[in-house]
């Protein structure tokens, strides 16, 4: 097997490697042979240069179309030869340039802070996105300057970071009602592409106070085979105010990983969060995810928990066994220790 590596949007033309001469071939037996390419399916974006026997990038190689987040990258090729018949297996791995920007959900966010929120409150920031892999999808965060907010970033997973923005001082709504930031990302890339969102921060008068939960951080742990519809957690929040304005509301967002939303659900009102889907540990070990707590003042006010869902696993796969070689018939003198068959056993738990 040869293997070689290209960079994605190679400029068509550009040598990948000499392919007839890491075959061995003498020159001019590429062509005489008919070196080539074998079709499957996909088109391979790489040829055979008929002559030189030179395996070189044909049409664009786009990294992330042809295997999005996954890494690493590699283009599985067959290559015939005539006269004798040979096939060989060629892999072309393609290797990540920087070539997508941080790129945010919206270019707008509309966020609201009562005038009577303490210094300190929080409201977490939906991060960007970027399609390239390693140090070129590693992104940091900045705000633009600001008397009132700052940012804090928090570590999810160890690789995912999450933006939070953090009121520094008390807000008067009287003498300004609208602020008006841009919240950037940078990824790792050399040089480095950016995003921005701007973050329009109505300052709201009236209903000032916003639902408390009773802890910042909930940890649960299932196990893998926990059935639909088991009770994750129930979460509470508590509202001063009186009437409408203390009557809360809960809803989920902010999953890490996003299959999260399909399989954990919270009831508006009771603030039971449930199962809704199967767990797998082998896929998903931990889920991370918010609970916001909204009341029904005008306008509304909001408080966030944090909730860590760990998924146990469980003697949930048999063992899976192949024979990955069998020996020529035993004779009846073989002596002990003569290998008959080469077995290969795995287990997913």
């Amino acid at each position: 097997q040869v293997r070689y590596s290209v960079p994605e949007e190679a400029e068509a033309g550009t040598v990948v490697g000499r392919l007839a001469q890491d075959l061995g071939l003498e020159a001019g037996e590429a062509e005489a042979r008919r070196l080539r390419l074998v079709a499957r399916g996909r088109r391979a974006s790489v040829e055979v240069s008929g002559a030189s026997g030179a395996l070189v990038v044909s049409s664009r190689l786009d990294r992330e179309e042809l295997c999005g987040k996954s890494a690493p990258c590699a283009l599985r090729l067959e290559v015939l030869l005539d006269r004798p018949l040979r096939v060989f297996h060629v892999e072309v791995e393609v290797t990540d340039i920087n070539d997508n920007a941080p790129r945010f959900p919206a270019a707008y966010k509309n966020i609201s802070f009562s005038e009577n929120s303490p210094p300190g409150s929080r409201f977490p920031l939906e991060g960007a996105s970027d399609a390239d892999i390693g140090s070129n999808a590693q992104l940091s965060y900045s705000l633009s300057a600001s008397e009132y907010f700052t940012l804090e970033i928090e570590k999810a997973d160890g690789r995912d970071v999450i933006p939070d923005l953090v009121l520094t001082r008390a807000l008067d709504r009287e003498s300004l009602s609208e602020h008006r930031l841009v919240l950037t990302a940078s990824d790792g890339g050399r040089p480095a592409l950016t995003g921005t969102v701007q973050l329009v921060i109505s300052v709201l008068d009236a209903n000032d106070n916003a639902p408390q939960f009773n802890q910042s951080v909930y940890k649960v742990q299932l196990p893998e085979d926990a059935a639909e519809g088991t009770l994750v957690a129930r979460v509470a929040a508590t509202d001063p105010d009186e009437g409408i304005n203390s009557k809360v509301t809960y809803s989920a967002t902010n999953f890490i990983p996003l299959s999260g939303k399909d399989l954990i659900s919270v009831h508006p009102q009771t603030g039971e969060i449930r199962l809704t889907g199967p767990l797998d540990f082998e896929e998903v070990s931990v889920f991370d995810f918010r609970i916001e707590a909204r009341d029904k003042g005008t306008p509304p006010l909001s408080g966030h928990c944090k909730v860590l869902l760990e998924v146990l696993d469980v003697n949930d796969n048999a063992p899976e066994v192949w024979v990955t070689s069998l020996s020529v018939p035993v004779a009846e003198d073989a002596a002990l220790g003569t290998v008959v068959a080469l077995l290969s056993v795995s287990d997913r738990d």
